[in-house]
């Protein structure tokens, strides 16, 4: 990720709204939440959601799907991790033992686990 995307990611996140409204997509991931449903679960009226939801997509930060009448939204998980790397590539001036702590708390969710026939 090079400078001028982080700063437009960070800058699409600086809202309240907006940043919970892609928390909850990242909440509901893989399946996604329609706009409307974003709106009912965040109090936002419709067209003030649909402001907010083009300014997280222009940042890459989500991507909206039609199906049939309705938009469905889901998070663009790679643009959070890209963020994220950038955010810390050169975390701790190479020093392990200073970022295990940082990494054990971006590792929320169980690591998938090995196929029995390679443990």
């Amino acid at each position: 990720m090079e400078s001028n995307n982080a700063i437009e990611v960070l800058a699409a996140l600086a809202q309240s709204t907006r940043l919970d409204t892609f928390r909850l997509l990242v909440r509901h991931e893989p399946e996604g939440v329609p706009a409307g449903e974003l709106a009912r679960l965040l109090c936002v009226p419709q067209n003030t959601i649909s402001a907010h939801l083009a300014i997280l997509s222009r940042a890459g930060l989500i991507k909206g799907e039609r199906h049939s009448r309705s938009i469905i939204y889901r998070a663009e998980i790679d643009t959070l991790r890209d963020l994220t790397l950038y955010l810390i590539k050169d975390c701790c001036g190479g020093s392990a033992e200073l970022c295990a702590p940082l990494i054990t708390a971006l590792t929320p969710c169980s690591a998938p686990s090995a196929p029995e026939n390679l443990q």
